[in-house]
């Protein structure tokens, strides 16, 4: 989904009550042009077969028939008119209205006057009518067609001698078009009410949608939306970048096509099993953190899952934590160096003396074997106030891999039989400090070997492909493993589980693959352990 263009004038509601008028104008023009062209083609029909013989008087017949077919002319007219803009029908339509009147009047002096009852179709056009001027010329028109019948029924009385008695017919057939009016003005205003409140509540759920919208690929979270086929419905901006999704694509979306490993743990929590609601999975070079809340009461019928980037939130809190400690180390290192150095110059000035016993030798040795141990713990202490000070440059990984292979089997004084190296089958090129990662590769590789068998292919270091902008180097090794109990504090400082260590190796090694933007992890294997670089190609 792209990131939606918000601006003021989205939110700018349009003039609700000239749509909705211009909606029913619409619609009762379109209803008032069949009902002319219907009414002209049934009275003439009328005429041909039953009119001339039943009620139609012989005097008027051809009147009759000259009329309907002069409104059959109009009725087509209007037609071929009706393709002309809104605006400019209504402002014809008084006209056509008038003419309508004039037309039905006609065809009932034709008919036989009142007694014909054709004046009935007076009352249809006046509704039309009212409605295609929301009711606003409803009266006007209900006053045109009194006069038209009360004039048609004086010339009949005049014409025919009747009584003024003859008057209640037509009267009434007045009083019911200005009721008919009233009712039809009634009616169109409660219409143009209605369709200007539902236009304006359509206006509001398209301007909080698009608020919606614009929250979601603002937020910092992924969001995906998943339906009961685990179809992705919906996802922003974020998602798209942490689940790799692609941008465009012409079929649907799903999670077990595309992010099968979250698909897993959905239907896990689709089951009841709500140890998925908040669970920690590794996708590619990140630790993805999920959270899934249903769409509804049942939990098949989907669910959102936010998705948060916890390799990033563990990185702030590091970087917070960090900040503290660099500061902290700095002034303890300081302070530590310089009586450690006035002790290990003591030492040695005594270790030059003559005539020491044997105690006194195993004594001193130890003094000088725990001062550099302080001292090994100082200078790894002070790697972590440089993490930030990366020098990343751009190099190919298999000849790194190669240049370090070597120094670390000549410096460790380990035979290339039982440390192997497997390189990349392709060439890539990264993006890292070169001396952050031999450090990282040094004591992750030193790691291995002092937990291996020592044996042939105790330790393999190898390059592998995840992918198409990620790899991955392997530290594997045939040791004993780590405890499950243990495995939570592998990377904390100071833990370890060698009487000679520190417990700052895996610490710092990790710190650095994150300054670096890659990740380290550890994996449990059958037999031994291994741990695995994450890191991004160039």
């Amino acid at each position: 989904m792209k990131n939606p263009n918000l601006s003021k004038s989205s939110f700018v509601k349009p003039s609700l009550v000239k749509l909705s008028e211009e909606s029913i104008q619409a619609r009762a023009i379109d209803i008032l042009n069949i009902f002319r062209l219907t009414l002209s083609i049934v009275l003439i029909v009328s005429y041909l077969y039953v009119g001339s013989k039943n009620w139609i008087d012989k005097e008027n017949s051809q009147l009759f028939f000259y009329c309907a077919t002069a409104y059959l002319i109009f009725s087509i007219a209007i037609l071929l008119l009706n393709g002309l803009a809104l605006t400019k029908r209504w402002l014809i339509q008084p006209p056509q209205i008038t003419i309508d009147i004039m037309f039905i009047v006609m065809l009932m002096h034709a008919a036989g006057g009142m007694q014909s009852g054709l004046g009935l179709l007076l009352i249809v056009t006046i509704v039309t009518a009212s409605l295609v001027s929301n009711g606003r010329l409803a009266l006007f028109y209900a006053a045109l067609a009194s006069i038209g019948l009360l004039l048609e029924q004086s010339y009949q009385i005049v014409q025919s001698d009747l009584a003024t008695s003859s008057y209640t017919q037509p009267v009434m057939l007045s009083l019911s078009c200005f009721a008919t009016a009233w009712l039809a003005y009634s009616l169109a205003n409660r219409m143009q009410r209605s369709e200007a409140l539902a236009s304006e509540r359509g206006v509001d759920l398209e301007n909080l949608a698009q608020v919606n919208a614009l929250i979601t690929q603002e937020m910092q979270d992924g969001v995906i939306v998943v339906d009961a086929e685990l179809n992705i419905r919906h996802h922003n901006l974020q998602a798209e970048s942490l689940l790799a999704l692609p941008t465009e694509s012409t079929g649907n979306l799903t999670l077990n096509n595309n992010v099968p490993s979250i698909a897993e743990v959905f239907n896990h929590w689709l089951k009841g099993d709500d140890i998925g609601q908040k669970l920690i999975v590794s996708l590619g070079s990140r630790e993805l953190k999920l959270r899934f809340k249903p769409t509804s009461e049942l939990r098949s019928a989907g669910a959102v899952i936010f998705i948060q980037d916890w390799s990033q939130i563990q990185s702030s809190a590091q970087q917070a934590k960090l900040a503290a400690l660099g500061r902290l180390t700095a002034n303890i290192a300081h302070e530590i160096r310089n009586p450690l150095s006035a002790i290990s110059h003591a030492n040695q000035l005594l270790q030059e003396e003559e005539n020491l016993n044997p105690p006194s030798v195993r004594m001193l040795q130890i003094i000088a074997d725990n001062i550099q141990r302080i001292d090994q713990i100082i200078k790894d202490v002070l790697e972590l106030n440089r993490r930030d000070r990366t020098h990343q440059e751009k190099f190919e990984l298999n000849e790194f891999l190669a240049n370090f292979y070597t120094e670390f089997c000549a410096v460790e004084k380990i035979s290339i039989s039982h440390f192997q190296l497997e390189p990349c089958k392709l060439k890539h090129t990264i993006a890292f400090d070169q001396r952050h990662l031999t450090q990282i590769l040094w004591n992750l590789c030193k790691n291995g070997w002092d937990h291996s068998q020592k044996q042939i292919a105790s330790v393999n270091l190898s390059c592998v492909e995840v992918g198409k902008n990620s790899l991955s180097i392997e530290i594997n090794d045939d040791g004993a493993g780590v405890a499950e109990l243990d495995r939570a504090r592998l990377f904390e400082p100071f833990f370890t589980t060698k009487n000679t260590g520190n417990g700052l190796g895996l610490y710092i090694s990790r710190e650095l693959a994150e300054a670096n933007g890659a990740s380290l992890q550890y994996r449990a294997l059958t037999q031994g352990s291994a741990f695995v670089i994450h890191l991004k190609k160039a």
